[in-house]
């Protein structure tokens, strides 16, 4: 997910129905209201539809409000939720879900199988952000688009799923919330329910006006909930914050519950300030940063030769252990450690160790083609805490190559994911990633498949996309893996964006909250999380 995800992505209609907003007709918390946990956030890009979100302010708010086909597990493993049962036939080209039958939304209609086909197709039909994840199933063309053909209901509680290859680990990417259900209303009104969404998770919307715009968002225990992650709290409420700063003085004051970022103000402090009340863990996820192909010097032999001189100039080592204190860990792909089938030696990543000689060479004769002008920037959100890393990188950038190097400060992550889908940008911009479910695929096809919606870059490489297309259908996750290492050698030569470092989680907690744990992808398991 665009940090997505990461780092991973609505005013109500008048005449939407008081259940259509809050669910089951009530406003309130079915707990006593003064359990409530709070946490950071930031104000959504777009409205809260799974189809429409790929970014972490709306993605951490669509993880408690809805329930897919399948969970994951603190580690990552899948495990079954809202289906019964998910089983493929003899060469996995066609599977069958049967869900269980007491599941329900939030404004009491129950979880059927045309809950699911009708949601995953307004995401095709619709040319929805999410659609990409959709590119596997028979019927949709290689960006995701189309009417899913491949989906069949058999009852009110069973479909069928036909693929167009072989997929061995369909059932592990269905917890991904862009696989989630949407219930009737929402469908006949999408803009509504984008407004005011109707999930099947464990919260639900605290009230019809619980979204207040750049200020928070409020939830509470969905009653009508009665899967396998039931709230051990009131509810979760999402603070918006302009920079991390400012939520790790109120997480030290106790005015807040739970952070998942640090800001690298306290990188060497905050494990001390807050004893036993932190964490620092690795998880699925990268930090880059992206040359759009469209940039000027950038294209062609010459910016092959300038995106590798780039990366050859930033002294990750260093930046590590100034700026985060060694809670970052160098990259060697474009994946995450974490994952199965990572390798830390695909040929080809030299390119990602700091050789200032090398470096210079590379721009020199990137300068015989076209010399170089202007200053190369890198632009960032100012509300993620992302200054101090990026000044560090553009210093590196600037020392070594001798060029001018600096960042460019976007307000905050919605104004420079905006600008982004706009193709406005005039120079790099920094992303990350964190996985939406743990695999390398999910790092490798949605950033730079073609036409993938986070490959906000505009990259395009018809060798990389066979690679990554071979790899779904593989029969096994060793054989996938070697595929997508492969694919990857290509990514070293074309440097579409900049592998930097590993992120780990790092997250706090404030003396009001127990049983905070942080799962595979960093984020807070807050339906476990209990008030003091």
């Amino acid at each position: 997910m665009n940090l997505k995800k990461a780092w991973l992505v609505i005013p109500a209609a008048a005449a939407l129905a008081l259940t259509a907003c809050a669910g089951g007709g009530s406003t309130t918390s079915s707990g006593s209201g003064d359990k409530v946990v709070t946490a950071n956030g930031n104000e959504p890009q777009n409205p809260l539809l799974p189809g429409l979100t790929n970014e972490n302010g709306g993605g951490r708010i669509l993880t408690v409000l809805f329930s897919q086909l399948v969970r994951y597990d603190v580690d990552g493993t899948a495990v079954l939720d809202v289906a019964e049962s998910i089983e493929p036939n003899e060469d996995a080209s066609e599977w069958t879900i049967k869900l269980h039958n007491d599941r329900k939304f939030s404004d009491g209609t129950p979880v059927q199988a045309h809950n699911f086909i009708k949601a995953w197709n307004l995401i095709t039909t619709k040319n929805q952000q999410q659609a990409a994840f959709f590119t596997i199933f028979e019927g949709t063309d290689d960006e995701g688009n189309g009417e899913i053909t491949g989906l069949t209901e058999i009852d009110d509680y069973t479909f069928t799923a036909k693929l167009k290859n072989p997929t061995s680990d369909f059932m592990s990417r269905l917890g991904y919330v862009a696989y989630a259900p949407l219930p009737d209303s929402t469908l006949a009104d999408p803009d509504a329910g984008g407004q005011a969404p109707v999930g099947n998770g464990p919260y639900k919307m605290a009230s019809a006006d619980a979204w207040e715009h750049n200020v928070k968002f409020s939830t509470v225990p969905n009653e009508n909930y009665v899967g396998d992650a039931k709230a051990q709290n009131d509810g979760v409420t999402f603070v918006f914050y302009s920079s991390l700063d400012a939520a790790y003085q109120d997480l030290s004051s106790d005015s807040v519950d739970v952070l998942d970022a640090i800001p690298a103000s306290v990188f060497k402090t905050y494990e001390s300030e807050l004893p036993g009340r932190t964490v620092n863990q690795p998880y699925a996820g990268a930090q880059y940063f992206t040359i759009p192909q469209y940039l000027p010097h950038f294209s062609g032999e010459e910016g092959q030769l300038r995106r590798q001189a780039i990366s050859m100039a930033v002294d990750r080592d260093t930046i590590v252990k100034t700026i985060f204190n060694g809670t970052r860990t160098p990259a060697k792909d474009f994946t995450a450690p974490t994952l199965e089938g990572y390798d830390a030696n695909v040929s080809g990543n030299d390119v990602l160790t700091y050789n200032p000689e090398k470096a210079k060479e590379l721009w020199a004769k990137a300068d015989a083609i076209s010399p170089w002008e202007g200053t190369f920037t890198i632009a960032y959100n100012s509300d993620g805490g992302h200054k101090e890393w990026v000044d560090a990188t553009a210093n590196s950038i600037k020392n070594t190559l001798g060029i001018d190097a600096e960042g460019n400060p976007f307000a905050d992550f919605k104004s420079l994911l905006d600008a982004e889908d706009k193709h406005e940008m005039t120079g790099a911009f920094r992303n990350g990633w964190q996985g939406d479910y743990p695999a390398l695929y999910n790092f490798l096809q949605p950033q730079y498949a073609t036409g993938a919606d986070a490959n906000k870059g505009g990259y395009s490489n018809s060798e990389f996309d066979s690679l990554v297309t071979q790899a779904s259908s593989a029969t096994s996750t060793a054989e996938a893996a070697k595929t997508l290492n492969q694919a990857q050698t290509i990514l070293f030569q074309d440097l579409p964006a900049v592998p930097l470092w590993y992120t780990n989680a790092n997250g706090a907690w404030s003396k009001n909250v127990d049983n905070v744990k942080f799962d595979w992808k960093g984020q807070p398991v807050f339906y476990q999380i209990t008030k003091k």
